[in-house]
């Protein structure tokens, strides 16, 4: 295998993946590294690949609207051939619970109508229909289990939700990045895996490859920085620090794998549903389980880690917190002694919005502070890095003159400068994820 390649892509992850298919698809000969054994081994096979259409802010509903249609129409996106094992999308549609904290999601509803993405208003007796399981009392604000008002009703009742039809869920997220690995693959592009990478190499003020753990330089004119935990580390290598605004961190998390209630197929007739009375998402898994993700109250704190390679793997007091907090909402849930579930890291962002962006150092990029809220954009993120590596390259500002781009499936371009290193905390953000 060369040495040199046109681009390094750091990170074999789900979003490193479609970056270097996309790359590979201009003709770019790449190279991507990860210090896994295996694509898509890191924090994507950890990921809950929830695929949703609703955000507080515009541009992020157009990206989550757009990444839809790739998994819709995954075969015909990857172009492998007929018996290559496939990642599968599960459309259950996603139910938002109307709270106050959401805005009763006013700004969400109106974010897809102007973009033509299908929602439906409920009502809490349709969501009663609909989820004959569920109790509609409102718990808000969100408490830990040892919280002596835990578990009490306010006194209110959820008013209401909106349904969108298209969301749902990938049943294997690691397999997903592999499928995009081995598109890239039929372009050419090259994967080195079992490596790690311990420098990046400049020469006359630019980026010139990475050196490995070990001594191994690899040389190209750009390196992306697609690490996911790893990527503030790598930044730091980079040293391209002082002059982002936002700069992202490695968050730990834990999701809660429970059975469905028994006499209910979940998995059959249950959906996404993200309830911020609660402060919960959850969805369907295999083998009529329920998954079930904090969406980050205050009552549940961070767990910021130094080190992405050493952390608790173990489940807390937190699983605990998880599974009793949604056992309010599903009173008949039942609540095993055995727990069973995923810990793993997030890259999170200041803003938990992501960074796809060039950086100080010339020929370097950054797509980072993407876990939990851009697996569902995957293939469109890098289609997006794809074109932004070309425009920056041939010469372009993007800083001064960001780069405008077009989303093919909804006909609609946005400025990409809403994902740069330089914005301000975008206060539109929710500062949560659905992971």
């Amino acid at each position: 295998m060369s040495n040199t390649a046109d681009v390094i892509i750091i990170g074999a992850g789900v979003i490193g993946a479609a970056v270097a298919f996309e790359l590979a698809k201009t003709g770019k000969k790449t190279l991507t590294v990860d210090r896994n054994s295996q694509v898509g081994h890191g924090s994507t096979a950890g990921s809950c690949a929830c695929i949703r259409m609703h955000y507080s802010t515009f541009d992020g509903t157009a990206f989550a609207w757009e990444g839809f249609h790739y998994w819709r129409d995954w075969p015909e996106y990857l172009e492998l051939s007929g018996d290559t094992p496939l990642s599968r999308f599960v459309q259950t549609g996603c139910l938002v619970m109307k709270s106050e904290s959401n805005g009763f999601l006013v700004n969400h509803m109106e974010n897809s109508r102007r973009l033509d993405c299908p929602y439906e208003d409920w009502s809490a007796e349709t969501i009663a229909e609909r989820l004959p399981l569920y109790n509609l009392e409102s718990f808000t604000p969100p408490r830990a289990a040892d919280d002596p008002l835990f578990g009490k009703s306010n006194g209110k009742r959820i008013t209401g939700g909106v349904y969108w039809p298209n969301g749902g869920y990938v049943t294997d997220p690691a397999l997903s990045a592999q499928n995009l690995a081995d598109a890239a693959r039929a372009y050419g592009a090259q994967f080195r895996m079992g490596v790690e990478v311990d420098q990046i190499l400049t020469k006359a003020g630019c980026v010139s490859g990475v050196r490995l753990v070990g001594g191994e330089e690899l040389h190209a004119p750009v390196v992306v920085n697609v690490a996911g935990p790893a990527s503030c580390k790598i930044n730091a290598m980079a040293d391209v620090l002082d002059d982002m605004t936002i700069t992202t961190r490695a968050l730990r998390q834990e999701v809660v794998h429970v059975p469905a209630p028994e006499g209910y197929d979940f998995e059959k007739d249950g959906m996404m549903v993200s309830d911020s009375d609660i402060s919960l998402y959850c969805r369907p898994e295999h083998g009529n389980h329920i998954l079930i993700g904090s969406e980050d109250p205050e009552c549940d704190p961070h767990q910021w880690v130094e080190d992405d390679k050493v952390y608790n793997r173990e489940f807390t007091e937190q699983w605990t917190t998880q599974a009793m907090r949604y056992g309010q909402r599903v009173p008949s849930l039942g609540i095993p002694q055995k727990t069973r579930g995923i810990v793993d890291l997030y890259d999170a962002s200041t803003d938990w919005l992501p960074i796809y962006d060039k950086s100080s150092l010339p020929g370097y990029y950054m797509a980072c502070g993407s876990s939990g809220n851009q697996y569902k954009n995957a293939p469109i993120a890098g289609k997006l890095m794809a074109s932004l590596v070309e425009y920056c390259e041939s010469g372009n500002d993007h800083d001064t003159r960001p780069l405008q781009f077009n989303l093919p499936y909804i006909n609609h371009t946005i400025d990409a400068g809403f994902y740069s290193r330089k914005r301000p905390i975008n206060m539109e953000s929710s500062f949560s994820v659905i992971g």
